[in-house]
């Protein structure tokens, strides 16, 4: 576990060598944004708030990745494919009971 900062931000990020690619994994107040090792299926049927990217080697990568894949529950709090990483987290970021 570490912490990353983007656009001035910090996030917990979790990040670990598995196979070819690393498996990353950035947490925001009310969702993540993860690589392709995560489950898309797994989270939607558990109601997470998440967005997925895919191919990347590093957290810079992860970073300047775009969304390629996201939740019905990050749909609905605005997250869209072909978003950046740094807005959906913004996104994520937000406190969404006000």
């Amino acid at each position: 576990m570490e912490e990353v900062q983007c656009d001035g931000k910090k996030y917990v990020a979790y990040k670990q060598s598995l196979g070819n690619l690393p498996l990353i994994v950035v947490k925001a107040r009310c969702g993540y944004v993860a690589c392709s090792y995560i489950d898309k299926e797994t989270a939607e049927k558990v109601g997470d708030v998440a967005a997925f990217v895919s191919g990347v080697k590093n957290m810079d990568d992860f970073l300047r990745a775009k969304i390629r894949s996201i939740t019905t529950w990050a749909e609905d709090i605005g997250i869209r494919e072909g978003m950046s990483v740094k807005k959906a987290l913004e996104i994520m970021d937000t406190d969404l009971k006000k």
